[in-house]
C-alpha cells in the first residue's frame, strides 16, 4: 500500500473530531485509506451501495446506540443522506472523537446534507488522485502524468488496462454516477460535453461556446459543470482579480483533475501520442495543477493572472492574503519568458517565480526568476 499524505491529517481529525469526512472521485482510494488505517481496531465498516449492508440500518439509531463505542464507516454515504440529520442527534448524545468516518464520491446532496446537520461536528478532508511525493521510487512523474493517479491503473504500468480502466471509470460515472447525484443531462450530452471540455482543456471558460455547440442554454451548461466539479472530475481555477487597475481577464479556466482521464477522452496511450498532440501544454500545465492542489493546504487558494493587454502568470498560489508562491509551466527543456511574464510580476509584486519544466533542474533563468523541476517545486510548497 503506498502511503498517502492525506494520513496524518486523518489521525488528527479522528482524535478531535466526532466526524471525519473523506470526499474525493471514485477509485481514489477512501476507502482502502479508511480500512488500513483502522485495521487494528474496533471497527465497523458498512457499504451504503450493498443491500446487505443497507439492511444492517433498517433501524439506524438502535445499530448506532448498540456500537457506540466502535469507529463506524459509513461509505458512499450521498446515497443515504437520510442519515445526516440522525448523526447529528446521535453524536449530541455522545461527542467523543471518532465515532463515525464518512465516505463520500462528493455529490452536491453530500455536501449540503452535512453541512447543514453537522455543522461543527464534522472535519471534512479531499482525497486526490495520486501526488508525485507519494509515489517516488514507484512510479515515474512521466508515468503518473500520462497515466493519471488513480491507483489501479497507475500502479498497473499497462497502457492498454489503463485505457480500458479509464473507459470504465469513464462510462460508470456518465451512466450511473452523475445521474444518481441529480444530473438532468441525457448520458449522450455528458459525454459529448466531457469531450468538448477535453478538447478546449486548459483554457478560459466560455460557457456561451459549450452552450452553442450542445444546442442548450447557458444555464443550463452552468447546471451540468455544476455536478462535473461538484463530481472532483473538474477542477476551474479563477482569474485573479485584486486590486489591479489593469483590464483583466475575469473568466475561471477549466482542467481535468486527472490528466489520466483527459488522456483517455482524446485518446492518448503514451507518451509518444502525446508529443504534437494540441493539447500538450495545457495537460502539462493541468498535471502541474493538480500536483500542486494535492499538497497545499485546504485554506491555500490559486488562481492565475491574465490582463487584456498580455501580462501572464500561469499559477498563483495563495496563503494567509500573501504570496505562498508563483509559477510559469513549460513543457520544455529550454524554456522562454514572455515580455507578459515580466509585467506580471511587476503587477502582483512577486519576489520569485519558479519556471517548471518536465525534468528535475535548478537553476536561475534571471533575477527573481528559477527554472525548476515538478518534484522540487512540489516540495517547496508542501514545506
Amino acid at each position: 500500500m503506498i502511503k498517502r499524505l492525506i494520513e496524518n491529517l486523518f489521525l488528527k481529525s479522528m482524535a478531535r473530531f466526532p466526524v471525519t469526512g473523506i470526499v474525493g472521485t471514485r477509485q481514489v482510494g477512501k476507502t482502502t485509506l479508511a480500512k488500513q488505517l483502522l485495521l487494528d481496531t474496533d471497527a465497523i465498516y458498512l457499504d451504503l451501495e450493498k443491500n446487505s449492508d443497507i439492511n444492517k440500518l433498517n433501524d439506524p439509531e438502535l445499530f448506532f446506540f448498540q456500537n457506540q463505542d466502535k469507529t463506524i464507516i459509513l461509505d458512499e454515504i450521498q446515497h443515504q443522506p437520510t442519515i445526516f440529520p440522525l448523526l447529528r442527534a446521535v453524536i449530541d448524545e455522545n461527542r467523543k472523537p471518532g465515532r463515525f468516518i464518512i465516505l463520500g464520491s462528493a455529490s452536491p446532496s453530500l455536501l449540503r446534507q452535512s453541512s447543514e446537520s453537522l455543522a461543527g461536528r464534522i472535519n471534512y478532508l479531499e482525497m486526490t488522485p495520486l501526488s508525485i511525493l507519494e509515489t517516488t521510487k514507484k512510479i515515474s512523474s512521466q508515468d503518473l502524468w500520462i497515466y493519471g493517479g488513480f491507483p489501479e491503473p497507475a500502479l498497473s504500468q499497462d497502457s492498454d488496462f489503463v485505457q480500458d480502466w479509464y473507459r470504465s471509470f469513464t462510462t460508470s460515472y456518465i451512466q450511473r454516477d452523475l445521474p444518481q447525484y441529480g444530473l438532468p443531462a441525457d448520458p449522450r450530452v455528458t459525454r459529448q460535453f466531457l469531450m468538448m471540455i477535453a478538447s478546449a482543456h486548459g483554457g478560459v471558460l466560455s460557457y456561451s461556446i459549450f452552450a452553442k455547440s450542445l444546442g442548450l442554454s447557458v444555464p443550463t451548461i452552468k447546471t451540468y459543470l455544476g455536478f462535473l466539479l461538484d463530481a472532483f472530475l473538474l477542477r476551474e481555477l479563477p482569474a485573479w482579480s485584486g486590486n489591479s487597475k489593469k483590464r483583466l481577464i475575469k473568466s475561471p479556466k477549466l482542467y481535468f483533475r486527472d490528466t489520466g482521464m483527459l488522456h483517455y477522452l482524446l485518446g492518448i496511450k503514451n507518451m509518444e501520442s502525446i508529443f504534437g498532440n494540441i493539447v500538450l501544454g495545457s495537460s502539462w500545465e493541468a498535471f502541474v495543477i493538480n500536483q500542486a492542489a494535492a499538497v497545499l493546504k485546504s485554506d491555500d487558494e490559486m488562481y492565475y493572472y491574465r490582463t487584456h493587454d498580455g501580462a501572464e502568470i500561469d499559477l498563483l498560489i495563495r496563503r494567509n492574503n500573501t504570496w505562498l508562491a508563483a509559477a510559469e509551466i513549460k513543457f520544455s527543456l529550454s524554456p522562454k519568458l514572455t515580455k507578459g511574464t515580466y509585467l506580471a510580476m511587476e503587477d502582483l509584486g512577486i519576489e520569485l517565480l519558479h519556471v517548471v519544466i518536465p525534468r528535475e533542474e535548478n537553476y536561475p533563468m534571471a533575477k527573481n526568476i528559477q527554472v525548476v523541476g515538478l518534484a522540487r517545486f512540489i516540495e517547496a510548497i508542501s514545506g
